[in-house]
């Protein structure tokens, strides 16, 4: 475990019941789907992980583009997410993220994904039980 000194300052709090998910904030509300009622709308478990790890990818990128490039408000991410079930009815994830920013070479942009795949605790690296792969968009893609 890490130096309690270590741990940035804030702590997000998020709150889902009643077929709805919100931050403590108001920053994100949202209606959710509902395994008890299939035919209501909102946002469904998949979404909210790839909304998720976009965002946090993204605030990893644009961290990292700041080293290699004074365009880092061009960062991009997308993310797809899905989820499986495992023999034993838990759940396993498989998220596929690919960065993108404009006027970086093929090797920057290839750098910026590593470093950025390399900041938070779930990497590509960790097969735990979610699978991340984060790549290069192809070119054309912002």
């Amino acid at each position: 475990m890490p130096d309690p000194s270590s741990w940035l300052a804030e702590t997000a709090t998020a709150t889902a019941a009643g077929g709805h998910v919100r931050t403590e904030d108001g920053g994100l509300s949202s209606a959710l789907a509902s395994p008890l009622a299939p035919h209501c709308t909102g946002l469904t478990p998949e979404q909210l992980l790839a909304a998720a790890f976009a965002s946090c990818l993204h605030h990893a990128a644009v961290e990292a583009a700041g080293e290699i490039t004074d365009e880092a408000h061009t960062v991009e991410v997308t993310a797809a997410a899905k989820l499986g079930r495992d023999d034993d009815g838990r759940y396993r994830a498989d998220v596929h993220a690919e960065i993108s920013s404009a006027g970086l070479t093929r090797e920057q942009l290839a750098d910026l994904v590593a470093h950025a795949d390399r900041l938070w605790p779930f990497t590509s690296g960790d097969n735990s039980r979610h699978r991340l792969t984060v790549t290069p968009a192809e070119n054309g893609r912002h």
